[in-house]
């Protein structure tokens, strides 16, 4: 459960008040004050390059995994983007990157991009533990006229500090027009990317935002007090956006938004708007679909969830296995509850 928060004055841009609609949850005591806090016009908060929601997409797949199924990708990301989601990030954690070879991958990037157009911005998951790798990916993504690409901190051969630095500016001087995203989630990689060079990787010009996958707080905080506005930070668990956009978080890379991106769209604005109780119902009307999409591991839940919801995106990639039953079950039940299905 992401920890409780003080929701103060929010630092973002403001937005429509006509965009926050009310809706009350029933007996969930708000933590915040009776009258929402005015908002706070920071001019030097630039509109952020991927926008406030991010989806990270799951990669539909045929029969028993053996196939990606790009007729499905593209309707999903079409749809995606018609209900709430500003980017979409392709052959992320969620989309089963370690599993999809490499022309899988940039097969998703074209078809993705084909289907959405100038309608969303497309992040490649171009991320590796080996830079070489990396920068070729990077590489083919702008060939593909892509919006941008997601790079992971290393993981299993676990760099150093410098590493880390020498290994994301070497991708962002690659490409040095493509905007890169960092992702930092040290528990996947074995590895935490310490605010300080964060911090440094900030200066480069193309780094223009971080997915921080991680409930350390105190990082956030550091990040965002030695990083300029024109660095964006996304939560990287939706049940943390809103605690971190008290922080001076953007908005989140989202997996509830296969399913609710409308809602969280319009919990993000309500909060930069200054109507932080809104918000705060919006969380709290989702927060166990948050929780319970990683009851098992990431994105066994989502696609279980999708299927249920018509949705043909087959069974995850060996080594991962499909929910179990009582998952399944457990789900099923989550969605009938918020009127999803």
């Amino acid at each position: 459960m992401a920890p409780a928060f003080a929701l103060s004055a929010p630092v973002l841009l403001t937005r429509s008040p006509a965009l926050c609609r009310q809706r009350s949850v029933s007996n969930v005591p708000l933590m915040v004050a009776s009258t929402a806090p005015k908002a706070v016009e920071v001019s030097t908060l630039t509109e952020p390059t991927f926008g406030r929601v991010v989806t990270a997409m799951v990669t539909p797949f045929k029969r028993a995994g053996d196939e990606v199924d790009y007729d499905v990708a593209e309707q999903l990301a079409a749809h995606l983007v018609a209900n709430g989601s500003d980017a979409l990030v392709i052959a992320g954690t969620t989309g089963e990157s370690p599993t999809l070879t490499w022309s899988e991958q940039y097969e998703l990037f074209r078809v993705v991009k084909a289907a959405v157009g100038s309608k969303a911005k497309v992040i490649a998951g171009a991320g590796s533990n080996c830079t070489r790798e990396a920068i070729e990916a990077t590489k083919r993504a702008k060939s593909l006229d892509l919006d941008g690409t997601l790079h992971v901190v290393p993981y299993y051969n676990k760099p150093p500090q410098e590493g880390m630095y020498a290994h994301f500016t070497a991708i962002a001087g690659a490409e040095p027009d493509l905007p890169i995203m960092l992702y930092n989630i040290p528990s996947r990689t074995g590895v935490n990317m310490a605010p300080e060079i964060v911090t440094r990787l900030a200066k480069v010009d193309n780094i223009v935002a971080i997915k921080h996958a991680s409930a350390d707080t105190d990082a956030l905080v550091e990040i965002r007090k030695n990083t300029p506005a024109q660095f964006h930070i996304y939560a990287g668990d939706d049940g943390l956006t809103l605690p971190f956009l008290s922080l001076g978080a953007t908005g989140v890379v989202s997996v509830a938004s296969h399913f609710v991106g409308n809602d969280i769209q319009r919990m993000v604005k309500c909060y930069a708007n200054g109507n932080a109780a809104e918000a705060q119902n919006i969380h709290m009307r989702y927060s166990k679909l948050f929780s319970d999409l990683f009851c098992m591991t990431n994105p066994i839940p989502t696609k279980t969830a999708l299927r249920l919801l018509g949705w043909s995106v087959g069974p995850p990639r060996l080594p991962l296995v499909d929910a179990p039953p009582e998952i399944e079950a457990k789900i099923a039940a989550l969605l009938t509850d918020l009127e999803l299905m």
